[in-house]
Protein backbone atom coordinates (compact mmCIF):
# COMPACT_ATOMS: atom_id res chain seq x y z
CA UNK A 1 0.00 0.00 0.00
CA UNK A 2 2.98 2.09 0.04
CA UNK A 3 2.81 2.83 -3.87
CA UNK A 4 6.58 0.94 -4.42
CA UNK A 5 5.57 -1.87 -6.01
CA UNK A 6 5.51 -3.12 -9.42
CA UNK A 7 1.88 -3.75 -10.19
CA UNK A 8 -0.18 -3.48 -13.49
CA UNK A 9 -3.93 -1.23 -13.39
CA UNK A 10 -7.12 -2.12 -13.49
CA UNK A 11 -8.73 -3.80 -16.18
CA UNK A 12 -12.35 -3.71 -18.18
CA UNK A 13 -13.54 -6.63 -16.29
CA UNK A 14 -12.52 -5.32 -12.77
CA UNK A 15 -13.90 -2.02 -13.31
CA UNK A 16 -17.21 -3.43 -14.95
CA UNK A 17 -16.82 -6.46 -11.77
CA UNK A 18 -16.65 -3.34 -9.34
CA UNK A 19 -19.98 -1.42 -10.94
CA UNK A 20 -22.14 -4.27 -11.55
CA UNK A 21 -21.18 -5.86 -7.97
CA UNK A 22 -22.28 -2.96 -6.00
CA UNK A 23 -25.38 -2.98 -8.34
CA UNK A 24 -26.37 -6.34 -7.44
CA UNK A 25 -25.51 -5.93 -3.66
CA UNK A 26 -27.39 -2.92 -3.30
CA UNK A 27 -30.94 -4.34 -5.08
CA UNK A 28 -30.30 -7.66 -3.15
CA UNK A 29 -30.12 -5.73 0.05
CA UNK A 30 -32.70 -2.92 -0.87
CA UNK A 31 -35.59 -5.12 -0.05
CA UNK A 32 -34.02 -5.82 3.86
CA UNK A 33 -33.35 -2.03 4.43
CA UNK A 34 -33.65 -1.03 7.81
CA UNK A 35 -34.67 -3.98 9.16
CA UNK A 36 -33.43 -6.24 11.93
CA UNK A 37 -31.56 -9.66 11.10
CA UNK A 38 -34.74 -11.32 12.42
CA UNK A 39 -37.23 -9.81 10.82
CA UNK A 40 -35.67 -9.74 7.68
CA UNK A 41 -35.10 -13.45 8.14
CA UNK A 42 -39.25 -13.50 8.53
CA UNK A 43 -40.07 -11.54 5.79
CA UNK A 44 -37.25 -13.13 3.39
CA UNK A 45 -35.77 -15.94 4.37
CA UNK A 46 -32.83 -16.70 4.32
CA UNK A 47 -29.85 -17.76 1.65
CA UNK A 48 -29.84 -18.29 -1.20
CA UNK A 49 -31.32 -15.00 -2.10
CA UNK A 50 -33.13 -13.34 -5.15
CA UNK A 51 -34.50 -10.46 -6.32
CA UNK A 52 -37.61 -9.44 -4.12
CA UNK A 53 -37.94 -5.90 -4.70
CA UNK A 54 -40.22 -5.77 -7.54
CA UNK A 55 -42.16 -8.95 -8.80
CA UNK A 56 -39.29 -11.10 -8.65
CA UNK A 57 -36.69 -8.24 -10.12
CA UNK A 58 -34.10 -5.62 -8.35
CA UNK A 59 -33.58 -1.93 -8.85
CA UNK A 60 -30.43 -0.48 -7.86
CA UNK A 61 -31.03 2.68 -4.76
CA UNK A 62 -28.61 5.46 -4.19
CA UNK A 63 -25.72 3.44 -3.16
CA UNK A 64 -25.14 2.11 -6.98
CA UNK A 65 -26.31 5.50 -8.61
CA UNK A 66 -23.74 6.93 -6.82
CA UNK A 67 -21.04 4.49 -8.00
CA UNK A 68 -22.10 5.07 -11.39
CA UNK A 69 -21.54 9.27 -10.84
CA UNK A 70 -18.26 8.86 -9.50
CA UNK A 71 -17.38 6.92 -12.77
CA UNK A 72 -19.32 9.66 -14.94
CA UNK A 73 -17.15 12.52 -12.89
CA UNK A 74 -13.76 10.55 -13.24
CA UNK A 75 -14.56 10.26 -17.13
CA UNK A 76 -15.37 13.62 -17.01
CA UNK A 77 -12.18 15.30 -15.03
CA UNK A 78 -10.15 12.06 -16.35
CA UNK A 79 -9.23 11.52 -12.75
CA UNK A 80 -7.46 15.14 -11.50
CA UNK A 81 -9.53 15.09 -8.24
CA UNK A 82 -10.39 18.68 -8.02
CA UNK A 83 -12.31 18.55 -11.51
CA UNK A 84 -13.60 14.98 -10.46
CA UNK A 85 -15.44 17.15 -7.43
CA UNK A 86 -16.75 19.71 -9.08
CA UNK A 87 -18.22 17.01 -11.75
CA UNK A 88 -19.89 15.02 -8.84
CA UNK A 89 -21.22 17.64 -7.04
CA UNK A 90 -23.02 18.81 -9.98
CA UNK A 91 -24.27 15.19 -10.68
CA UNK A 92 -25.28 15.47 -6.79
CA UNK A 93 -27.71 18.02 -7.38
CA UNK A 94 -28.84 16.81 -10.64
CA UNK A 95 -29.55 13.67 -9.16
CA UNK A 96 -31.31 15.23 -6.16
CA UNK A 97 -33.62 16.91 -9.34
CA UNK A 98 -34.84 13.19 -10.11
CA UNK A 99 -36.62 13.00 -6.50
CA UNK A 100 -34.46 9.71 -5.38
CA UNK A 101 -35.73 7.95 -2.54
CA UNK A 102 -34.62 7.09 0.60
CA UNK A 103 -31.74 9.59 0.40
CA UNK A 104 -29.48 10.14 3.19
CA UNK A 105 -30.03 13.22 5.70
CA UNK A 106 -26.18 13.98 5.35
CA UNK A 107 -26.34 13.52 1.74
CA UNK A 108 -29.22 15.62 1.25
CA UNK A 109 -28.42 18.35 3.79
CA UNK A 110 -24.91 18.56 1.69
CA UNK A 111 -26.98 18.82 -1.79
CA UNK A 112 -28.88 21.57 -0.48
CA UNK A 113 -26.05 23.25 0.35
CA UNK A 114 -24.89 23.03 -2.78
CA UNK A 115 -27.69 24.23 -4.36
CA UNK A 116 -27.37 27.16 -1.97
CA UNK A 117 -23.85 28.06 -3.62
CA UNK A 118 -21.65 25.84 -1.46
CA UNK A 119 -18.19 24.48 -2.87
CA UNK A 120 -17.60 20.57 -2.88
CA UNK A 121 -15.20 21.72 -0.84
CA UNK A 122 -17.08 23.26 2.05
CA UNK A 123 -20.43 21.53 0.88
CA UNK A 124 -20.31 18.56 3.49
CA UNK A 125 -22.14 18.20 6.92
CA UNK A 126 -20.62 16.60 10.15
CA UNK A 127 -21.52 13.15 10.15
CA UNK A 128 -20.37 9.68 9.84
CA UNK A 129 -22.44 7.74 7.73
CA UNK A 130 -21.97 5.81 4.98
CA UNK A 131 -22.01 7.89 2.14
CA UNK A 132 -18.42 7.99 1.56
CA UNK A 133 -17.78 4.62 1.84
CA UNK A 134 -20.58 3.51 -0.94
CA UNK A 135 -18.81 5.45 -3.44
CA UNK A 136 -15.29 4.64 -2.17
CA UNK A 137 -14.51 0.85 -4.46
CA UNK A 138 -15.02 1.99 -7.60
CA UNK A 139 -12.28 5.50 -6.54
CA UNK A 140 -10.07 2.67 -5.24
CA UNK A 141 -10.45 0.06 -8.44
CA UNK A 142 -9.57 3.03 -10.69
CA UNK A 143 -7.09 4.72 -8.97
CA UNK A 144 -5.38 1.34 -8.18
CA UNK A 145 -1.73 1.84 -8.25
CA UNK A 146 -1.26 5.23 -7.42
CA UNK A 147 -1.55 5.97 -3.69
CA UNK A 148 -1.66 9.27 -3.82
CA UNK A 149 -4.18 10.12 -6.76
CA UNK A 150 -6.29 7.28 -4.36
CA UNK A 151 -6.65 9.46 -0.79
CA UNK A 152 -6.74 12.77 -2.95
CA UNK A 153 -10.09 11.32 -4.90
CA UNK A 154 -11.51 9.66 -1.50
CA UNK A 155 -10.97 12.73 0.14
CA UNK A 156 -12.67 15.13 -2.59
CA UNK A 157 -15.66 12.57 -3.01
CA UNK A 158 -15.79 12.84 1.25
CA UNK A 159 -15.46 16.45 1.55
CA UNK A 160 -18.86 16.97 -0.51
CA UNK A 161 -21.02 15.29 2.05
CA UNK A 162 -19.75 15.10 5.03
CA UNK A 163 -16.87 16.04 7.15
CA UNK A 164 -16.20 13.92 10.27
CA UNK A 165 -12.59 12.57 9.74
CA UNK A 166 -13.89 9.16 10.60
CA UNK A 167 -15.81 9.47 7.35
CA UNK A 168 -13.08 9.95 5.32
CA UNK A 169 -10.66 7.51 6.69
CA UNK A 170 -13.67 4.79 6.52
CA UNK A 171 -13.75 5.46 3.03
CA UNK A 172 -10.15 5.31 2.60
CA UNK A 173 -9.84 2.08 4.23
CA UNK A 174 -12.47 0.33 1.42
CA UNK A 175 -11.29 2.11 -0.99
CA UNK A 176 -7.83 0.93 -0.28
CA UNK A 177 -9.37 -3.04 0.04
CA UNK A 178 -10.41 -2.05 -4.10
CA UNK A 179 -6.92 -1.53 -4.67
CA UNK A 180 -5.52 -4.60 -3.05
CA UNK A 181 -7.83 -6.46 -5.05
CA UNK A 182 -7.99 -4.91 -8.42
CA UNK A 183 -4.18 -5.43 -8.43
CA UNK A 184 -3.76 -8.66 -6.08
CA UNK A 185 -6.59 -10.47 -6.13
CA UNK A 186 -8.02 -12.10 -2.52
CA UNK A 187 -5.42 -10.79 0.39
CA UNK A 188 -3.06 -13.79 0.99
CA UNK A 189 -1.53 -12.28 3.89
CA UNK A 190 -4.31 -11.02 6.18
CA UNK A 191 -2.71 -10.12 8.92
CA UNK A 192 0.01 -7.93 7.20
CA UNK A 193 -3.24 -6.67 5.40
CA UNK A 194 -4.89 -5.46 7.82
CA UNK A 195 -1.83 -3.61 9.78
CA UNK A 196 -1.43 -1.96 6.96
CA UNK A 197 -5.25 -0.82 7.04
CA UNK A 198 -4.86 0.04 10.55
CA UNK A 199 -1.80 2.43 10.17
CA UNK A 200 -5.03 4.47 8.06
CA UNK A 201 -7.63 4.22 11.06
CA UNK A 202 -7.01 7.56 13.47
CA UNK A 203 -10.08 6.81 15.15
CA UNK A 204 -9.23 4.91 18.18
CA UNK A 205 -12.96 3.04 17.86
CA UNK A 206 -12.21 1.92 13.82
CA UNK A 207 -8.97 0.62 15.13
CA UNK A 208 -10.53 -1.44 17.59
CA UNK A 209 -13.08 -3.27 14.98
CA UNK A 210 -10.51 -3.92 13.00
CA UNK A 211 -8.69 -5.76 15.79
CA UNK A 212 -11.80 -7.21 16.27
CA UNK A 213 -12.65 -8.42 12.60
CA UNK A 214 -8.76 -9.41 12.56
CA UNK A 215 -9.65 -11.91 15.50
CA UNK A 216 -12.69 -13.02 14.32
CA UNK A 217 -10.59 -13.91 10.79
CA UNK A 218 -8.18 -15.78 12.92
CA UNK A 219 -11.12 -17.71 14.75
CA UNK A 220 -12.94 -18.63 11.49
CA UNK A 221 -15.60 -17.48 12.89
CA UNK A 222 -19.46 -15.79 11.16
CA UNK A 223 -20.19 -12.81 10.12
CA UNK A 224 -22.58 -12.78 12.71
CA UNK A 225 -20.69 -13.14 15.56
CA UNK A 226 -18.47 -10.42 14.67
CA UNK A 227 -21.31 -8.56 14.65
CA UNK A 228 -22.81 -9.58 17.68
CA UNK A 229 -19.27 -8.53 19.47
CA UNK A 230 -19.94 -5.57 18.01
CA UNK A 231 -22.68 -4.77 19.10
CA UNK A 232 -24.57 -5.21 15.83
CA UNK A 233 -27.06 -8.24 16.68
CA UNK A 234 -29.80 -6.42 15.16
CA UNK A 235 -28.13 -5.09 12.21
CA UNK A 236 -25.57 -2.69 10.75
CA UNK A 237 -25.88 0.43 11.55
CA UNK A 238 -25.33 2.91 8.99
CA UNK A 239 -22.51 4.66 11.47
CA UNK A 240 -19.24 4.00 9.33
CA UNK A 241 -17.27 2.68 11.68
CA UNK A 242 -19.41 -0.09 12.03
CA UNK A 243 -20.18 -0.81 8.21
CA UNK A 244 -16.53 -0.83 6.96
CA UNK A 245 -15.13 -3.55 9.54
CA UNK A 246 -18.21 -5.83 8.43
CA UNK A 247 -17.91 -4.98 5.03
CA UNK A 248 -14.17 -5.85 5.05
CA UNK A 249 -14.81 -8.98 6.73
CA UNK A 250 -17.01 -10.44 4.34
CA UNK A 251 -14.54 -9.53 2.04
CA UNK A 252 -11.69 -11.25 3.63
CA UNK A 253 -13.91 -14.21 4.97
CA UNK A 254 -14.85 -15.25 1.50
CA UNK A 255 -12.17 -14.23 -0.90
CA UNK A 256 -13.95 -16.34 -3.60
CA UNK A 257 -17.09 -16.69 -3.18
CA UNK A 258 -18.79 -13.71 -4.38
CA UNK A 259 -22.77 -15.17 -3.43
CA UNK A 260 -21.53 -15.94 -0.15
CA UNK A 261 -19.80 -12.58 0.95
CA UNK A 262 -22.55 -10.62 -0.48
CA UNK A 263 -25.53 -12.72 1.05
CA UNK A 264 -24.00 -13.13 4.50
CA UNK A 265 -23.56 -9.55 5.02
CA UNK A 266 -27.25 -8.98 3.90
CA UNK A 267 -28.60 -11.69 6.20
CA UNK A 268 -27.03 -9.51 8.77
CA UNK A 269 -29.57 -6.72 8.97
CA UNK A 270 -29.69 -3.20 9.45
CA UNK A 271 -28.33 -0.62 6.34
CA UNK A 272 -28.17 -4.01 3.75
CA UNK A 273 -28.61 -1.99 0.55
CA UNK A 274 -25.27 0.16 1.46
CA UNK A 275 -23.71 -2.92 3.28
CA UNK A 276 -23.85 -5.42 -0.06
CA UNK A 277 -23.21 -2.60 -2.36
CA UNK A 278 -19.80 -2.22 -0.78
CA UNK A 279 -19.01 -6.04 -0.26
CA UNK A 280 -20.58 -6.39 -3.97
CA UNK A 281 -17.96 -3.95 -5.05
CA UNK A 282 -15.13 -5.13 -3.39
CA UNK A 283 -15.73 -8.57 -4.45
CA UNK A 284 -16.43 -7.65 -8.17
CA UNK A 285 -12.80 -5.43 -8.36
CA UNK A 286 -11.50 -8.22 -6.67
CA UNK A 287 -12.89 -11.46 -8.81
CA UNK A 288 -14.24 -9.65 -12.50
CA UNK A 289 -17.51 -8.93 -13.23
CA UNK A 290 -17.49 -13.10 -14.33
CA UNK A 291 -17.81 -13.80 -10.41
CA UNK A 292 -21.58 -12.05 -10.21
CA UNK A 293 -23.80 -14.83 -10.56
CA UNK A 294 -25.84 -14.69 -13.87
CA UNK A 295 -29.26 -15.07 -11.75
CA UNK A 296 -28.19 -11.57 -10.13
CA UNK A 297 -27.42 -9.86 -13.08
CA UNK A 298 -29.77 -11.32 -15.05
CA UNK A 299 -33.00 -10.17 -12.95
CA UNK A 300 -31.57 -6.76 -11.93
CA UNK A 301 -34.16 -4.91 -14.56
CA UNK A 302 -32.95 -1.11 -13.76
CA UNK A 303 -33.30 1.68 -16.60
CA UNK A 304 -31.95 3.58 -17.88
CA UNK A 305 -28.72 2.77 -15.83
CA UNK A 306 -29.37 -0.77 -17.16
CA UNK A 307 -26.95 -3.48 -16.64
CA UNK A 308 -25.84 -3.41 -20.12
CA UNK A 309 -25.49 0.30 -19.81
CA UNK A 310 -23.21 -0.34 -16.43
CA UNK A 311 -20.65 -2.80 -18.29
CA UNK A 312 -20.59 0.13 -21.14
CA UNK A 313 -19.46 2.88 -18.32
CA UNK A 314 -16.51 0.37 -16.76
CA UNK A 315 -15.19 -0.40 -19.78
CA UNK A 316 -15.44 3.73 -20.71
CA UNK A 317 -13.72 3.86 -17.79
CA UNK A 318 -11.37 1.13 -18.37
CA UNK A 319 -10.17 2.75 -22.00
CA UNK A 320 -9.46 6.12 -20.47
CA UNK A 321 -7.29 4.93 -17.89
CA UNK A 322 -5.04 3.16 -21.05
CA UNK A 323 -3.96 6.22 -22.36
CA UNK A 324 -5.26 5.52 -25.84
CA UNK A 325 -6.94 7.67 -28.07
CA UNK A 326 -9.14 10.77 -26.70
CA UNK A 327 -10.60 11.18 -24.00
CA UNK A 328 -14.26 9.52 -24.63
CA UNK A 329 -16.11 11.74 -22.02
CA UNK A 330 -18.94 10.24 -19.84
CA UNK A 331 -21.21 7.69 -20.93
CA UNK A 332 -24.24 9.41 -22.44
CA UNK A 333 -27.87 8.55 -20.31
CA UNK A 334 -31.41 9.01 -20.74
CA UNK A 335 -32.35 11.48 -18.44
CA UNK A 336 -35.48 12.24 -19.08
CA UNK A 337 -36.39 8.50 -17.91
CA UNK A 338 -34.98 8.82 -14.89
CA UNK A 339 -38.13 11.05 -12.90
CA UNK A 340 -40.99 8.34 -14.17
CA UNK A 341 -38.62 5.48 -12.98
CA UNK A 342 -37.76 6.84 -9.78
CA UNK A 343 -41.61 7.28 -9.47
CA UNK A 344 -41.95 3.73 -9.76
CA UNK A 345 -38.78 3.31 -7.35
CA UNK A 346 -40.45 5.05 -4.53
CA UNK A 347 -43.99 3.78 -5.12
CA UNK A 348 -42.17 0.31 -4.39
CA UNK A 349 -40.85 1.80 -1.44
CA UNK A 350 -44.38 2.88 0.03
CA UNK A 351 -45.37 -0.72 -1.06
CA UNK A 352 -42.42 -2.50 1.23
CA UNK A 353 -42.82 0.68 3.77
CA UNK A 354 -46.89 -0.45 4.39
CA UNK A 355 -45.85 -4.88 4.02
CA UNK A 356 -43.69 -4.22 7.04
CA UNK A 357 -46.92 -3.58 9.02
CA UNK A 358 -48.24 -6.65 8.77
CA UNK A 359 -46.70 -10.22 9.76
CA UNK A 360 -44.70 -12.13 10.59
CA UNK A 361 -43.34 -10.08 12.81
Amino acid sequence: MDGTQDRSGPTADRLVGCLLGAAVGDALGLPREGLSRQRGLRLFGSAPLEHRFLFGRGLISDDAEHACMVAQALLEADGAPQLFARSLSRRLRGWLLGLPAGIGLATLKAIIKLWLGWSPQRSGVYSAGNGPAMRAPLVGAYAAGNDRLLAQLVKASTAITHTDPRAEKGALLIALAAQHGVLFGPVEDVPAFLAGLRQHATDEGLRENIDALGEHLWRAATAQELAQALGLANGVSGFINHTVPVALFCWLRYPTDFRQAVEEVILLGGDTDTTGAIVGGLMGATLGAEAIPDEWLDRLADWPRSVAWMRRLGERLAESLSGEGEPAGPLPLFWPGLLPRNMLFTATVLYHASRRLLPPY
